[in-house]
């Protein structure tokens, strides 16, 4: 086979991909061999690849294709989510186009057109993660809304009913208006901003006082029921017991007093409107208020906001104060910064807001999930630690959780309605048992299912994908299969923080009440992906490049490099595209290296050099330290150190030493057993990076001979870790800095490489001799000679030994070699004076600690010997 010149990803990676396909590497069936198991934080089935995706599906790769490799049976479930708010709300957009509204059509309808939707578009994210090189188990392919999993969610809300975990209440609810539909807790971001503080002035009743309220919402007036006071604000007491009228509407409101109300803030008289924040919701209960919602679902306002009936709440707002401010009501306003509640899908302000809905009881649910990962013989081990703080916080001051919700697109909440009063309703897995149910209830047999309404609210996307770990293994429906057993608890999750209570949380306290133990044994939270500014990567900012422009312009590989050589477990990620730069660079470097050795004339009548047993000896050891060094990182989840660790290692030891020492001399063959063994370094080597490296590893592997789809890389055997001599790697190290030095005097000298130079040692560090003839023969050194007196010649020192070349005068330039020396020997001296003014200082000596005061001293001592050096070069060339 003729191999390219050049490495070219863009022919390479479908290619491996299709092979990888077709021959079924990726698919797992349980058998004897240990699971390795990973499911996939599943993408909205909205969404497209972006840079958080890229991050957190290279990590899922590299974990599973090392898995593969380690002999595990490797499965990697892949999937989508059904993304409630995001899909409805696309999908109403498409039909608005179409000239279609919501309104105007049945569930039935509406869900077909979202399954279209979802089919036409909804794999696209899953497709792009092929490209990346992504080795999922494809045949297990899921999405949250698929027939089998709908089953197990409802399965388990009508379990958790019977067990007395859901109930419906009629509470102050997060209502995003935009979605039309609540939230819960979670999905509501708080963000600081800057609005007013509006000073509105109430009439008295009967009376030509007044009392004056601050609000940061004057449109809410019409929702007033009462004005609250303080007991103990001297300020107010002629106001108790009397009544003030609502502005504009004219409504008599009683003055309440209640210790709620702050005496310092705002003037000390609250209005209260239950209807629109919980906390007035808290003392309208209490004091037996009226309850008045003044707010369409939309947020505009109702016929209760009389002339500003279907006006949306910010445009009433600006109205409003006007209004108020003509009739001498606004007396003044003052600028204010409050923290706003915004839904974290649509980013619309949230209105707080009194319903009816389902929610789960979470306190109890979530004490097994708390023990799990916080208690003193932990089941889950988050990575980094840090993060175990927030799920404490999080965890032990958990609220039930809202999990109805006012869309279509979704699992249907199983509660079905036989009568108009409060309690009449049945929950079941279907309609068929329902009526039974609902027969034994009411104690009436003619009851039929077209007496029956279904509760018309969908449950939170959440509460679907709680159950991904068990739902994706028929765990929720077949509890006991062979599936379910074999691969459950799985492996490593791997999700990004923001999501470590809704998802991984959710997952965990699910997972201990339907399986009784952990869904998963570790959770490696990935950072956020800024740019190089720590700016938060996002269409808005523009600052995100597209995933599928950087694979073309730098391979997949070369992405997977630039994305983890960035990536410490936990912390934000700086993404910079010369990372990426850096990943192609690497792997153009390993496909010249793979090139330099195919290109090698093998002769089998040839004797192994004593330099390539010696190089080969070493690698070997080196190799095994960082087969060491990859695995303590891969325990860690270090995988940003595990790569680079792998980058140095075929980088420096591998391309520019290893190599050196074992190539031929200039159109001179190599022997076998060397070249054998150097094939046999390389395919070590391309095994340790395949899992980062996937595309560039197979080609590579695949072109070195013949194999069969058995022999392929991505099913390889990982090298075995065995013992080194550490030794051979230290004195390696001393035999590089030679090289280095004899190296630098060849270049400031301008002695050519053909032109062998000879090396005299003052050998004071007895260093051991067995890396000598690959001094010898990286530095073209005729030989190495040990001696006792120092020897005229360019020098340097390597720890305490002294290493002499001799130079002819002949051959440089003398004048220019005086000078340079000249110079260096100032620096020398004047750096030495520094030195010694600081030790002969008694108060410096006297009070600085020891190791500081044996530092300045060995300074003083090489300066020293450096100087003497640079001198007896002077002499030599006089």
């Amino acid at each position: 086979m003729t191999i390219p010149s050049k490495y070219d990803a863009s022919k390479v990676e479908d290619k491996w991909y299709d092979y990888w396909m077709k021959n079924n590497y990726f698919h797992s069936t349980p058998d004897e061999r240990e699971p390795y198991t990973i499911v996939i934080p599943p993408p909205n089935v909205t969404g497209v690849l972006h840079m958080g995706h890229m991050l957190n599906n290279t990590i899922q790769d590299v974990l599973i294709r090392r898995a593969r490799l380690l002999g595990k049976n490797a499965c990697w479930v892949p999937g989508t989510d059904h993304a409630s708010i995001a899909t409805e709300a696309k999908v109403v957009a498409k039909l608005k186009e179409q000239g279609i509204s919501k309104n105007d059509i049945t569930r039935e309808e509406f869900l077909q057109h979202a399954f279209d939707w979802k089919n036409e578009y909804g794999g696209k994210i899953l497709e792009q993660l092929k490209k990346l090189g992504a080795s999922c188990d494809w045949e297990r392919t899921a999405f949250t809304m698929d027939p089998e999993m709908s089953e197990s969610v409802i399965k388990v809300f009508v379990d958790l009913y019977n067990k007395g975990l859901i109930y419906r209440g009629y509470r102050m609810v997060n209502w995003d208006p935009e979605a039309k539909t609540t939230l819960s807790d979670e999905e509501v971001i708080h963000e600081e901003r800057q609005g007013n503080l509006y000073y509105l002035e109430y009439k008295i009743e009967d009376s030509n006082d007044t009392l004056t309220i601050a609000t940061t919402r004057p449109e809410t007036i019409f929702g007033d029921t009462a004005i609250c006071i303080n007991p103990n604000d001297e300020r107010f007491v002629h106001l108790k017991g009397k009544k003030a009228i609502v502005p504009l509407c004219g409504r008599i409101i009683p003055i309440i007093e209640d210790e709620y109300v702050d005496l310092e803030f705002g003037t000390g008289c609250l209005k209260v409107t239950p209807a629109h924040d919980e906390n007035d919701k808290n003392l309208g209960d209490k004091h037996n208020l009226e309850v008045i919602d003044i707010f369409n679902d939309d947020a505009s306002l109702n016929s209760l906001g009389l002339h500003y009936e279907g006006k949306d709440r910010f445009v009433v707002r600006k109205e409003i104060a006007k209004e108020l401010e003509e009739k001498g009501i606004l007396i003044k306003t003052e600028v204010h910064t409050n923290k706003v509640g915004t839904s974290e899908r649509t980013k619309a302000v949230i209105e707080p807001k009194l319903s009816d809905q389902w929610f789960l009881k979470m306190k109890d649910l979530a004490k097994p999930a708390i023990d799990a990962v916080l208690g003193d013989d932990t089941d889950i081990n988050l990575v980094p630690k840090k993060f175990e703080n927030t799920y404490r916080h999080w965890m032990e001051n958990v609220r039930d959780w809202n999990i109805s919700r006012q869309l279509w697109w979704g699992q249907q909440i199983p509660a079905y309605y036989f009568g108009d009063a409060k309690e009449d309703f049945v929950v079941a897995e279907n309609i068929e048992k329902a009526l039974e149910l609902a027969k034994e209830k009411t104690k009436n047999d003619q009851l039929t299912a077209n007496n029956l309404r279904q509760d018309t609210d969908a449950l939170d996307t959440w509460f679907s994908s709680w159950l991904w770990p068990m739902s994706v293994f028929d765990g929720i429906r077949n509890p006991e299969n062979e599936e379910i057993k074999y691969y459950y608890p799985t492996n490593d999750l791997v999700t990004g923080p923001d999501i470590l209570f809704f998802w991984v949380a959710r997952m965990i306290i699910a997972g201990y009440e339907y399986k009784g133990e952990k869904p998963f044994n570790n959770v490696y939270l990935t950072g956020l992906v800024r740019d190089k500014q720590r700016r938060k990567m996002s269409k808005s900012l523009g600052n995100s490049p597209d995933a599928l422009k950087l694979i073309e312009k730098f391979g997949a590989d070369g992405v997977r490099v630039g994305l983890l050589l960035s990536a410490p477990a936990g912390n934000d990620i700086l993404f910079d595209e010369d990372l990426c730069q850096q990943g192609k660079g690497f792997a153009n470097k390993i496909w010249n290296a793979f090139r330099l050795i195919k290109g090698w004339e093998v002769d089998e009548n040839l004797a192994q050099p004593e330099t390539a047993k010696i190089g080969l000896a070493w690698y070997d050891a080196k190799f095994n330290k960082a087969l060491a060094e990859i695995e303590d990182h891969f325990s860690k989840y270090r995988l940003s150190d595990a790569l680079m660790t792998i980058y140095k290692l075929i980088m420096d030891d591998f391309s520019s030493w290893l190599l050196e020492i074992v190539k031929p001399g200039y159109q001179q063959p190599i022997d076998k057993n060397t070249f054998d063994k150097i094939i046999k370094v390389l395919e070590n080597n391309l095994k340790v990076l395949h899992p980062f490296m996937p595309f560039l590893t197979e080609e590579i592997w695949q072109y070195i001979t013949d194999r069969t789809p058995e022999e392929a890389l991505i099913v390889a055997k990982y090298p075995q870790q065995k013992e080194f001599d550490a030794q051979i790697i230290a004195d390696f190290e001393v035999a590089t800095d030679v090289v280095s030095g004899i190296r630098t005097i060849r270049k400031e000298k301008n002695i050519s490489f053909k032109d062998a130079v000879e090396l005299f040692v003052i050998d004071n560090d007895k260093q051991s001799k067995f890396f000598d003839v690959v001094i010898q023969k990286l530095t073209n050194t005729s030989a190495i000679n040990y001696i006792s007196e120092k020897v005229d010649g360019a020098s340097f020192r390597v720890k305490s030994n002294e290493y002499f070349v001799p130079i002819s005068k002949e051959n440089i330039d003398v004048e220019a070699e005086i000078k340079k020396l000249s110079a260096e020997l100032k620096r020398a001296q004047g750096f030495l004076v520094g030195i010694q003014k600081k030790l002969s200082n008694e108060r410096f000596v006297s009070n600085a600690p020891e190791n500081v005061i044996a530092l300045e001293r060995k300074k003083e001592a090489d300066t020293l010997a450096k100087i003497e050096t640079i001198i007896s070069s002077l002499n030599s060339l006089k």
